[in-house]
């Protein structure tokens, strides 16, 4: 049973899934008090142990040691609670770009207690919308730089009660840094229960419809102190770098839950494009590196080019499929492996993956300590080795959606049902085949066709569409959208360049079809239901 929470405002605990729709959770080997808060972990106790003048984070031009760190995020949390009003339990997002600033703002809305939804800056006013209402959310603190969305989002929203600007470019002269300027450097914490929900990370699923993860304060812990201890082997010299928004649990996790839990260092790119990312691996010598295969092939071209990538130890790829050709481009160039893996925001973090003795490619390895994994058919029976299935995993993570909404599709006999179809060899190294549904992946980006067919759909040109992923080289897959025209449209280059830029204005712009193919009818069935299965991906743009 949960222990007695920290939460005065209780909606994350009252709306749990009932415990007998909750995933197996092997926790043998995770022992931590039951009073928790993750972001003393990260900060406080970390100076505790000694590495208050250690680099914690490098971004927007300057270092912040864990002593400097630690005196920021306890000045935002009196400002959050003293000012603000946050509650113990009450729901923040934060809207930001990677930077110093969104982490020092997750950690202090942490310390306060709350529960924190991070938030992408591309997405839209009405997809924050959607986030909020799912989540209740009463305040929300945004990079001043990112606001016209959140403002024309608050306007309208009935729950969201404050937003809050803060400068994510370190000038510190927004509403919330002036608010926090003169506060103590010392804050006491909200004892919040291990079990407390401190995280709820958003993911789309194949509907387009966002489903809230809900990660608690020990989950935090967890993934570092498994996957990075065990996998990485991360240490306080090291020196992270990677592309994934801290708003996806693969980049929090990575960016700035690792390098703090052993005082390393983060670095932070708001911009983290592959000529950015090998910049600062040559400037800081980073040490470890997260991102896509698709990054990795632009960072291999960029070797040949003169970059010198030879203090990165670990290239972690996950978010698609790692290609055999870039795993073995990169291991000739670099004489190490990259460490292929998969995680799910239901479980934070990766759980299958290759070590750095035990790897090969097209592969993604075995589970992480403290996971067991397998692969079954669809009453749940384990399928014979070299035979294609679901996978299924459970460990001291586990999926459990707000309000239990899909709970008993992801969760079946106590396992978590990931989406995604692999085979186990003799061996027992587990090969990933393809996503279940209809999830595209494009440069390690998760994109519902559904979404993206309904912003199509609410363009006056377009009469019917369907999107699904078409092939591609550089992204793995893109979007691509069949598109019937109205009777007063003409399918010609120009409504390509409209109907794009118009999806771009309506979604978050990685969304949008990089092709549209114009048909005359779309395949049916007899009930008029959409046969995207039948459509093929076409070159033609």
């Amino acid at each position: 049973m949960p222990a007695p929470s920290a939460h005065t405002d209780t909606f994350t605990r009252d709306n749990l899934p009932p415990l007998d729709q909750w995933p197996d959770l092997l926790l043998d080997g995770f022992d931590y008090p039951e009073r928790l808060n993750a972001a003393v972990e990260l900060t406080d106790a970390m100076v505790g142990k000694g590495f208050g003048d250690h680099t914690a984070l490098i971004g927007n031009g300057r270092r912040r040691t864990y002593k400097e760190l630690t005196d920021w995020t306890n000045r935002l949390a009196h400002a959050l609670v003293d000012d603000i009003g946050v509650k113990p339990g009450n729901r923040v997002l934060i809207r930001s770009a990677n930077n110093p600033a969104m982490v020092a703002c997750w950690l202090a809305a942490t310390k306060a207690g709350a529960v924190v939804v991070n938030s992408m800056p591309m997405l839209r006013a009405a997809e924050l919308s959607k986030y909020i209402d799912k989540a209740e959310i009463a305040f929300a603190l945004c990079d001043t730089r990112l606001m016209d969305e959140m403002a024309a989002c608050a306007a309208t929203n009935a729950f969201l009660k404050r937003v809050v600007g803060f400068d994510g470019t370190s000038n510190h002269d927004a509403e919330l840094d002036q608010l926090a300027l003169e506060k103590p450097v010392r804050f006491d914490a909200v004892q919040t229960a291990q079990d407390d929900v401190a995280l709820l990370g958003f993911t789309s699923g194949s509907t387009g419809e966002p489903k809230a993860t809900m990660h608690f304060h020990r989950d935090l812990m967890i993934i570092a102190d498994g996957y990075a201890a065990e996998v990485l082997g991360v240490t306080p010299d090291d020196v992270f770098v990677g592309s994934p928004p801290l708003a996806f649990t693969f980049g929090l996790g990575g960016l700035a839950i690792f390098p703090l839990r052993f005082g390393a260092t983060a670095t932070l790119l708001e911009n983290a494009s592959p000529p950015n990312m090998i910049e600062i691996i040559e400037k800081y010598k980073a040490t470890v590196c997260f991102t896509a295969p698709t990054a990795y092939r632009a960072m291999l071209r960029g070797m040949e080019e003169g970059a010198d990538l030879s203090s990165l130890r670990a290239a972690v790829s996950a978010g698609e499929t790692l290609p055999a050709p870039v795993y073995e481009e990169w291991r000739e160039k670099t004489g190490k492996p990259m460490l292929d893996g998969i995680g799910a925001t239901e479980l934070l973090h990766i759980f299958i993956s290759n070590r750095f003795d035990d790897h090969k490619p097209a592969c993604t390895g075995k589970p992480v300590t403290g996971y067991e994994a397998k692969v079954v058919d669809e009453k749940g029976d384990i399928v014979a080795a070299g035979e294609m299935g679901r996978l299924a995993v459970r460990g001291p993570t586990g999926c459990r959606y707000l309000r239990g909404e899909n709970q008993a599709k992801y969760v079946m006999d106590g396992w978590n049902i990931t989406g995604d179809t692999f085979r186990v060899d003799d061996d027992g190294y587990f090969h990933f085949a393809a996503r279940n549904d209809d999830i595209i992946v494009s440069a390690g980006y998760n994109i519902a066709g559904p979404e993206v067919e309904a912003a199509l759909l609410a363009h006056p040109d377009v009469a019917e569409c369907a999107v699904i992923g078409a092939p591609d080289e550089e992204r793995g897959a893109i979007v691509q959208a069949h598109v019937v025209v109205g009777p007063d449209a003409s399918p010609d280059e120009a409504l390509v360049k409209t109907l794009q830029d118009h999806v771009k204005a309506t979604i978050a712009p990685y969304k949008y079809p990089r092709s549209i193919v114009f048909v005359d009818a779309l395949p049916k069935t007899q009930t008029g239901k959409v046969q995207r299965f039948r459509l093929k991906p076409s070159p033609r743009h």
